[in-house]
């Protein structure tokens, strides 16, 4: 059996499916966010909300992982996560930011860059209320980035938060909302050829600059 090291230099995909033009992007990135999104939903592209968050260190150290985009409008982007999780600490002390977007099924990537700061305590607790109530109870079990002696600590947690909470677990005080307010925007298309279309949004003076980018 042959390993796929051995191989993944060879593969390949052309990419056809579609175009992106100036003439045929909106002027404004939060426009051309929502239609594609709305496009990845329709496609029922799997988890079309999951997005990659990047973090840098203070040692300069860059980490991600995948967090799902819960809400966004013209002040920015929002998930919710733990606080007090490595992402949490990150964001204390450097609060910039990147997102990522991959929908592989269209052949487009997203790229958002920003400011990030947490979102207010009635929007957390909106958001919170929300969940079904194993997610409620698992915000409170989960010492989230933390080393653990195994997964019966998790279930352990678990139990004992439920009986404490039962129906109505209140947010707990390390757990929100956090809003990237974007100054930068990509979006990406893959064409033949490898020469694919790559439109950036860039803030100047409060106004959006639309410009493109070699691939």
């Amino acid at each position: 059996m042959t390993s796929p090291s051995e191989h993944i230099a060879d593969l390949r995909k052309s990419y056809e499916r579609a175009e992106l033009s100036e003439d045929a992007s909106h002027a404004d990135p939060l426009q051309q966010f929502d239609q594609w999104l709305a496009e990845a939903i329709a496609g029922q592209i799997p988890e079309p909300n999951a997005m990659t968050l990047a973090t840098v260190a203070g040692d300069l150290r860059p980490s991600t992982r995948i967090v799902l985009v819960k809400g966004y409008d013209a002040r920015g982007i929002v998930w919710y996560t733990n606080y007090e999780s490595r992402k949490g600490v990150e964001l204390a002390g450097n609060p910039y930011a990147a997102l990522q977007f991959h929908w592989v099924e269209l052949e487009r990537v997203v790229r958002i860059e920003g400011r990030v700061e947490k979102t207010s305590a009635q929007e957390s607790d909106a958001y919170y209320a929300s969940r079904p109530l194993d997610s409620r109870i698992g915000a409170w079990a989960s010492p989230q980035s933390q080393v653990i002696p195994g997964r019966g600590m998790l279930v352990a947690n678990a139990a004992k938060y439920s009986a404490q909470f039962m129906l109505n677990p209140p947010r707990p005080p390390h757990w929100g909302g956090y809003r990237l307010v974007p100054d930068e925007w990509q979006f990406w298309q893959g064409r033949k050829s490898r020469l694919h279309d790559r439109l950036r949004y860039r803030l100047d003076n409060g106004a959006w600059v639309r410009e493109r980018l070699a691939p």
